[in-house]
This record gives structure tokens, C-alpha cells and sequence, in this order.
């Protein structure tokens, strides 16, 4: 893999879900590591301001407004992989999720969900990927979750979702590696940013989880980009994470035999 420090001058980045949280911290974080990043959100003010912030640092600033959960949206967001890359970091961040039982919930937001985690992704990827292997180099990154790991009830199509990214990169991964373009599947678990902020989130009560298993956003975002140099696709943040990921998986997955 082409060393980052090599080519951070001439590097584009493109990060999905820029307006806040970890996409915002990505974008901050990748302006080392580039010479342009596109933001693409739909919160127009946040991207705005990001973006002034971005420039000041001396890194070019482009503002895609999308809705990715649209045709319309990512029809935009490739178009602008077109004329304004060729895009060697590719952050597919841009996510939500529904609360409650799957029955108890509209079929429309879990679809809506499912379709922004992994089509929306594959979209994307599949944008930018002849580009890198042109290049001969890139780096994508998509979110996933400890999640993942941790069926969940209330949870349920968001944690397959994120389970699917992780099998999805691996493979990827593995097609992808003769072309020297690395792909992380990064699996944050309780991070502090605004996604339990939300109205799904109401009357959950973060004191409820035990303060070892909460990151911030600044450390979650710099431990993805420090394991990009790693052999390593799927990435727990967290010791505790990584743990608990192990240990609930064990207990949910048995080997059945048959016998002849």
C-alpha cells in the first residue's frame, strides 16, 4: 500500500453524513491528509460552515446537498466524483437508524434504512473504484457497528445492515488488493456525537451504559484512519468493544452436526 505521507498533497477525500458527528470529524481529520474534500449532506448551513473551516486550514471545500436516500441524490453525489476527483478516500458515513421492534415499525423507514447503508454504499463504491484502480491507489472506508457483532433487539435491521458492510468490505478487500486500494469496515460501538440525539432516541438514557464503552468522536475518527495502514478490513474501536462483540457473538452462534 502507498504510504499516506507520500501523497496527502494531491489526495481527494469524499465523506457522506459531512454535517455532523463522525463525518464531520473525518472531513476534519482527512484536511492533513489532503488537498480537496467534498462534503455530502443535506444540512446546508453545517456543511457550509465546515467547509469555511476547512478552507481556513488551506484544503479546497466542495458542498454536494444530497438527499442519498434518492436516485436524484447519489446520481449527484457520482457525478461530482466525475468532475471534481478523482476521489482516493471514499467515507461512506452517512447512516440513521429506527427504534423499536421491526413489526412495530413503518416498513418504509426500516427499507429507507437498509437502502442508504448498503446500496447507497455500493453505489458509491462502485464510483470511485475504477478510478483508484487507475490511480493505483485509494482508501474506502464504510461505517459499520459493533452492532454488527450484537443482534439486537430494537435494533434489527439496523444491525444487519451494518453486518452486511462488513462482509461486503471483506470481499471487496479481497478483489480490490492486487490494485493496492485498502477498504476498512470500521465498527464504532457508543461514540458521543448527536446520533442519540435524535427523536428515535427518546428516553434512552445514556448514563444506562457504562462509561468505558463511550468514546469521543476525535479518538473513534483518528483510531479508523491510524488502522488503514493495518492487514486488517473489519476494525472494533475499543478493547471493551472488541470483548463484548467476541463474547456475544459466541453466545448467539452454534455449530449444529449431521450425523450420516
Amino acid at each position: 500500500m502507498t504510504k499516506i505521507s507520500d501523497t496527502q498533497n494531491t489526495d481527494i477525500a469524499l465523506v457522506t453524513g459531512a454535517s455532523s458527528g463522525l463525518g464531520m470529524e473525518y472531513c476534519r481529520q482527512l484536511a492533513s491528509r489532503c488537498k480537496k474534500i467534498i462534503l455530502v449532506a443535506r444540512r446546508e448551513q453545517s456543511m457550509r460552515e465546515l467547509a469555511e473551516e476547512l478552507r481556513a486550514s488551506g484544503v479546497e471545500a466542495e458542498i454536494v446537498i444530497a438527499d442519498l436516500n434518492s436516485t436524484i441524490g447519489v446520481s449527484r453525489v457520482i457525478e461530482t466524483i466525475r468532475q471534481k476527483g478523482p476521489v482516493t478516500y471514499l467515507v461512506n458515513n452517512a447512516g440513521f437508524t429506527t427504534l423499536g421492534d421491526f413489526a412495530d415499525n413503518q416498513v418504509e423507514g426500516q427499507q429507507d434504512m437498509l437502502n442508504l447503508h448498503c446500496n447507497t454504499s455500493l453505489s458509491l463504491c462502485r464510483a470511485v473504484i475504477p478510478y483508484m484502480v487507475e490511480q493505483g491507489r485509494g482508501w474506502i472506508i464504510n461505517l459499520s457497528s459493533t452492532a454488527s457483532f450484537i443482534p439486537t433487539q430494537g435494533l434489527a435491521v439496523y444491525a444487519a445492515s451494518k453486518a452486511f458492510l462488513n462482509t461486503f468490505s471483506e470481499a471487496l478487500q479481497a478483489e480490490l488488493e492486487p490494485h493496492n486500494i485498502k477498504v476498512q469496515s470500521f465498527c464504532p460501538g457508543y461514540t458521543r456525537t448527536g446520533f442519540h440525539s435524535t427523536e428515535e432516541f427518546t428516553g434512552f438514557d445514556p448514563n444506562s451504559i457504562p462509561e468505558e464503552l463511550w468514546a469521543n468522536a476525535e479518538d473513534t475518527v483518528a483510531a479508523s484512519l491510524s488502522a488503514l495502514s493495518s492487514e486488517q478490513t473489519v476494525i472494533v474501536h475499543g478493547e471493551k468493544n472488541f470483548e463484548l462483540s467476541l463474547a456475544m457473538r459466541s453466545k448467539s452462534t452454534a455449530a449444529i452436526g449431521c450425523e450420516s
